[in-house]
């Protein structure tokens, strides 16, 4: 337009005549007579400033609508802005303030007064903020009246000043069937037979036949009814394939053929357990059975009994309910002792390290490692940092001449000495961040693995050989086994003995809890070693502040829901406050009805968390919605909250969750 004016000057020029004749009356206003004909001309020119006032007032506040009002009027913004365009469209202020619509636009918000006049009334998630920081163009996405829309909106800079484009894509049809494409993905899966040996040999051997029949089709109806696909691997192992839409269905039902599967009894003494690994969210389907082989091995390392579905960034949990299952044969222990051995034979150093805080069971653990490798003429330290005080006393008798003086090694020194020919030994942990070296952990070429926590999300997945047994009741446990498969020339020192027998009385609390056949096998091997039971419980007895402080947080204790209890554990003159927490935990078991206990302490800017159960919950997998973990009746957690009370309405917030959700 040739003779185009400039708005804003235009606007201006009007507001300065205002002001001249607001000029004029505030004259006349005060020059003006008081009476008769003066009075007349004074209040004309009082109305004529209010009203004056007023309009501009006004004006200041639409004046970017005045201005979007008056670029529309133009022709060439007329055909950019077309009225006709099919596509809902407007223009707004940064406030989101709507200026301007076309029919489209209009049809869409008729009967809603206000989406009319505000873009924040059609999206609540669009902020203020949100426009003013735009600088070219940006997207959103909202639901409005039922439909899902992309809104596009995008700044320009019309007659001196910034006016902002909005642009509806109604996108519900494209998201259904982006819903739909994901839900007919496939998923595939796998299920094991936790105990299929030890449930079969409990039942008479005419009914064995009819139990396995029972439990196949159990499996065969559940994976037929989400229109799937199964196939018998072995005796107890299926695959099957199902669609993402139906393992949304299963996880709504929280997977309930594991529970459903223990409902089959033909006389047999022990209930058969599943463990379902599932993997998902990739194109290849080699590599979703890939997921699938991993969460198996997740689910296997928690102890069975339960769900686990893998995707390449997440996995999920699902079931855990059941005790874990005592293995009964050692094959396993023997295997994985000659595989340890191979190993050690090929290396020519060997570092030890259990985690943060060495407690009892990691360091008899540790020493019954330095042991093995010693004995196989191998040069072996354990790493050092802080020890739980309860374990103090057994690792001072450790550093005297009978013992070399490089046996305790700190984490510097091994850094600076790890070769390709080293192997690192983790033991009683198989959780990276919490182990005395995590940087070791990346730097070392060979792993090894001895444990007995359920495995959680983070694991040691660079691990050469790892030895997971969630039935064991401790670390110590599973070494002495190791000890009498790997070779019949390591003789266990009277000292070592004690560290290792220690080990096991400490995590089965005197042989109450986590206790199987060859627990006791265990101990009574490392008896015949010179393990002394009386030494050993000298060695724990306890201080009379621990023991007081103790007596006051059970005395405290709040029952929580009619079967939890919450207690306290005072830090200030105890000398291990969280030793003295978990033995409160321990006790407050005894008191009937008590399904499970939580004692909480502050020590060190931190909020430790110690978990117990008898049989009933697993405690493992409410400490992990903390942040922790551990084992089915022995877990733990640590928290950054403000206080111990804060703490507290966390834990009872989950135990509340997992109670309406039928978790535990």
């Amino acid at each position: 337009m040739e003779n185009k004016k400039n708005t804003k000057a235009i606007l201006r020029k009007k507001i300065s005549y205002s002001l001249i004749v607001l000029v004029f009356l505030l004259v006349i206003l005060f020059v003006a007579p008081s009476r008769g004909s003066g009075a007349i001309i004074f209040l004309t020119a009082f109305f004529g400033i209010i009203y004056i006032i007023v309009w501009n007032i006004i004006l200041s506040r639409n004046l970017s609508n005045y201005m979007v009002d008056y670029a529309m009027a133009s022709e060439s913004t007329q055909n950019i802005f077309s009225q006709d365009l099919d596509l809902p469209y407007a223009l707004m202020d940064k406030r989101g303030i709507i200026a301007w619509r076309n029919r489209a636009f209009n049809a869409l918000v008729q009967r809603d007064r206000q989406s009319k006049k505000d873009i924040h009334a059609m999206f609540g998630s669009i902020s203020v903020s949100d426009i003013e920081d735009i600088t070219d163009k940006a997207d959103f996405h909202g639901e409005y009246q039922g439909r899902k829309y992309r809104v596009r909106i995008t700044r320009l800079y019309i007659e001196e000043a910034y006016v902002y484009t909005v642009c509806l894509f109604d996108e519900t049809d494209l998201m259904e069937l982006k819903e739909r494409k994901e839900g007919l993905k496939p998923v595939i899966g796998l299920i094991y037979m936790d105990n299929y040996d030890e449930a079969m040999e409990s039942v008479e051997e005419v009914r064995r036949s009819l139990l396995e029949a029972l439990i196949d089709r159990k499996i065969n109806q559940y994976i037929n009814g989400f229109n799937g696909i199964v196939k018998k691997l072995e005796k107890d192992k299926f695959f099957f394939v199902i669609k993402k839409e139906n393992l949304d269905a299963a996880i709504d039902v929280r997977f309930d053929i594991l529970e459903d599967v223990k409902t089959v009894n033909i006389g047999n003494e022990m209930r058969i357990t599943l463990s379902i690994g599932i993997g998902y969210g990739c194109e290849n389907l080699s590599r979703n059975y890939e997921l699938a082989r991993m969460a198996m091995d997740m689910a296997l390392g928690r102890g069975g009994d339960q769900a686990v579905v893998k995707t390449e960034n997440d996995i999920k949990y699902f079931g855990g309910k059941a005790q874990t299952v005592e293995k009964q044969t050692r094959v396993k222990a023997r295997v994985k002792a000659h595989a340890f051995r191979e190993l050690l034979e090929n290396k020519d150093k060997v570092i030890i390290m259990g985690h943060k805080i060495l407690d009892m069971d990691a360091f008899g653990a540790a020493i019954g490692v330095w042991r093995i490798a010693t004995t196989l003429n191998k040069k072996a330290h354990i790493l050092l940092g802080d020890v739980n005080p309860s374990a103090k006393p057994m690792v001072e008798k450790f550093k005297t001449s009978e013992y070399p003086e490089d046996l305790f090694i700190s984490e510097d020194k091994v850094l600076n000495s790890i070769t390709n020919d080293s192997l690192v030994v983790v033991v009683d942990v198989n959780r990276p961040s919490i182990t005395e070296g995590p940087v070791l952990l990346k730097k070392a070429k060979n792993i090894v693995v001895f444990d007995h926590h359920r495995q959680s999300s983070e694991i040691i997945t660079n691990a050469t050989l790892s030895y997971v047994e969630t039935f064991a009741s401790s670390a110590c446990e599973m070494v002495s086994e190791i000890v009498q498969y790997i070779s019949d020339d390591i003789k266990l020192k009277t000292l070592e003995a004690d560290a290792m027998y220690a080990g096991i009385v400490i995590d089965t609390q005197n042989f109450n809890v986590q206790t199987g056949v060859r627990t006791f096998e265990a101990a009574a091997f490392l008896k015949r070693c010179g393990a002394d039971v009386t030494r050993v419980r000298k060695m724990f007895r306890e201080d009379a502040n621990d023991y007081l402080a103790k007596a006051e947080a059970i005395h405290n204790a709040e029952i929580f829901e009619d079967f939890y209890a919450i207690s306290e554990c005072d830090s200030e003159n105890t000398a291990s406050p969280t030793l003295v927490c978990a033995q409160a935990a321990n006790d407050l078991l005894n008191i009937k009805g008590i399904k499970a206990s939580f004692v909480l302490t502050l020590y060190n800017n931190t909020i430790f968390i110690s978990a117990r159960s008898m049989d009933e919950v697993n405690v493992q997998t409410i400490m992990e919605k903390l942040g922790g973990g551990g084992h089915r009746s022995v877990a733990g957690a640590q928290l950054k909250e403000n206080s111990i009370e804060d703490a507290k309405v966390r834990v009872k917030a989950v135990l509340k969750e997992m109670i309406e959700k039928g978790e535990i």
